[in-house]
């Protein structure tokens, strides 16, 4: 995935408008998509864990956030991913040792580290593979959008620090969908914020009456980067967030070097920032996403950044989220997108 075009993140402008009557005919055809597909009605609880917006929100920490949060409850958790990045179609059933980031995304084995996790393009076909084996809930990693799988509850992520842009639909701004209308086939938003931000900013701009869910998205063990030397690349959806947090964490950071989204790392891309890396007496850092595409062979001496959700409060979550894993489910198949 190509890096956001920056005006995607300003306020609306000449391109955006020009634009918007392209994202007009995608957001009617999502709409259409949606309204005429029949959704496969799984017998177990589906929490899926979306976004409106293109690009990191911070769904796969929460969707691991969540995986953690349910085990303590005994609850027999499978992931669905769809395995962006990856070349297998699936469903297949994820094997860290077997698998790396080339047959099925880098999402999917980071999500196979803490629950049983499945691969498949077609999300339906993922989901029954899940049940069939044993899964007594489902957290479907993205698809929000996609109406293959009828979701029980519907979470929508949102990163504070970018909230949704200039607002506009793709390709005239990073919205997948009407704001409005996404947000109104939502249960709750998660509002993620890294630490040192707020949420009052993008709450304000919900203005919808949905639950939300405040979380920060904190470093572990970041303190021993504090005054470190380092040389950080990322491929993730917003690379400059992670180098503002480990600014933030007190480390001299003395190059930084972005990759598109997903990006698979070559020999020679690596070979080249160590070089960078050495000839600045630095150490090369990365983020947990990142470094399962770099090939194993080659990830000695890159230290990695591991972040996880911090949830500031877990009343909300429990209220949602506790009735289903309970058996006491009203409407288990409320949303078919």
């Amino acid at each position: 995935m190509r890096a956001a075009p920056a005006f995607w993140g300003e306020p609306a402008g000449l391109l955006a408008d020009l634009l918007s009557p392209i994202g007009a005919v995608c957001d009617a055809a999502g709409r259409l998509r949606r309204a005429i597909s029949r959704s496969y009605c799984p017998p177990i609880p589906v929490v899926c864990v979306g976004n409106l917006v293109a690009g990191g929100a911070g769904k796969t920490p929460v969707t691991l956030a969540l995986a953690a949060w349910l085990a303590r409850r005994s609850v027999p958790v499978h992931v669905v991913s769809r395995g962006y990045g990856g070349r297998l179609r699936g469903p297949i059933r994820v094997d860290p040792i077997r698998h790396d980031a080339s047959a099925l995304g880098d999402e999917a084995l980071l999500l196979a580290s803490r629950a049983p996790c499945w691969v498949a393009r077609d999300r339906a076909a993922g989901v029954r593979a899940a049940v069939a084996s044993g899964a007594g809930a489902i957290l479907l990693d993205d698809g929000f959008q996609n109406p293959a799988v009828a979701k029980t509850l519907g979470l929508v992520v949102v990163d504070t620090g970018y909230g949704f842009g200039n607002g506009r639909v793709m390709p005239a701004g990073p919205l997948r969908e009407n704001l409005r209308r996404g947000l109104a086939r939502a249960d709750a938003v998660v509002l993620v914020a890294s630490e040192g931000e707020g949420w009052v900013g993008v709450a304000l701009r919900l203005g919808s009456g949905l639950p939300v869910i405040n979380a920060v998205l904190a470093p572990v063990n970041g303190e021993r980067l504090s005054g470190m030397r380092l040389s950080a690349f990322a491929g993730i959806g917003r690379p400059e967030k992670f180098f503002a947090t480990l600014r933030a964490l007190g480390a001299d950071l003395v190059s930084t070097r972005a990759f598109p989204d997903h990006h698979p790392f070559s020999i020679a891309e690596l070979a080249g920032l160590r070089r960078d890396a050495e000839r600045s007496d630095a150490r090369l850092i990365t983020t947990a996403k990142d470094i399962v595409r770099v090939p194993t062979a080659q990830r000695s001496g890159i230290d990695v950044l591991e972040v996880e959700i911090r949830w500031s409060d877990t009343k909300v979550l429990a209220r949602l989220i506790g009735p289903l894993i309970d058996g006491n489910r009203s409407d288990p198949v409320r949303s078919p997108g």
